[in-house]
């Protein structure tokens, strides 16, 4: 496997915001704002769907510093977190990533989606998803 992200940990090629045994933060190539950061586990978890809860949290706990960070040290009034897991979610690099990115009342741009999805499901999809979570909480 040739991970990016792996391979910027390996070669010790980016420029570290954070960098530790079970998270690190880093900036991005083609930053959105100043200061927009990545945060990724350490370790390679492809997305959400395999990351153990463990490095999850570490890496939350670690996108929660970063953003406090920007609070303080670039004035940020807020941040958009974002991050996308799976094939169908436009992920660019397969592995685990939150992107940081800190906002100004004057930055003029958005990151929130200006349309709804078209795709439908049958029946009650908050239902469905009630449903999932209370048989996977019975196991």
């Amino acid at each position: 496997m040739d991970c990016t992200f792996c391979r910027l940990i390996r070669d010790d090629a980016a420029r570290w915001v954070a960098r530790g045994p079970v998270a690190s933060a880093f900036a991005p190539l083609n930053p959105l704002a100043p200061g927009h950061t990545l945060v990724i586990p350490t370790a390679h978890w492809t997305g959400i769907f395999d990351v153990p809860p463990e490095d999850l949290a570490h890496t939350t706990a670690l996108v929660q510093q970063v953003a406090a960070a920007m609070q303080t040290a670039l004035k940020a009034g807020g941040v958009n977190v974002l991050s996308a897991s799976g094939p169908g979610s436009e992920q660019s690099v397969p592995h685990l990533h939150f992107h940081v990115v800190p906002r100004w009342p004057d930055d003029a741009f958005s990151t929130w989606p200006t349309q709804q999805s078209r795709h439908r499901i049958a029946g009650d999809p908050v239902t469905q998803l009630a449903d999932a979570m209370k048989a996977t909480h019975a196991r």
